[in-house]
């Protein structure tokens, strides 16, 4: 198993940039592929970002791209969306995830305001 605990989260305006970062313990982190996910008001949670276990190969959901960039340290136990040129579509609490152990954080908050 392995805990994630995320942080980075706040309230931005549109334009602005966050980075978000999962700290992972109690598993082998640097063999797990991880994912990005995000969950607005009154909405389903989506798929954001993915990077795999050793960083070579990086995913992203179509209305992101260009504009969030996902990234790991090994060393560090730790990955990283960076978010650039926010918008308000963008608001919602963002979740860190291991699918091979279905292991979830807690989430942060992300808010954009126009």
């Amino acid at each position: 198993q392995v805990q994630l605990v995320e942080s980075g989260g706040g309230s931005v305006q549109a334009g602005g940039s966050l980075r978000l970062s999962c700290v992972a313990s109690g598993g082998t982190f640097d063999s797990l592929d991880i994912h990005w996910s995000r969950q607005a008001p009154g909405k389903e949670r989506e798929f954001v970002a993915a990077v795999s276990w050793n960083g070579a190969k990086t995913y992203y959901e179509e209305s992101v791209k260009g504009r969030f960039s996902i990234s790991r340290d090994n060393a560090k136990n730790t990955v990283y969306l960076q978010m650039n040129s926010l918008k308000p579509e963008d608001t919602g609490v963002y979740y860190c995830h291991a699918p091979r152990y279905d292991s979830w954080g807690q989430g942060t908050q992300v808010t954009v305001s126009s």
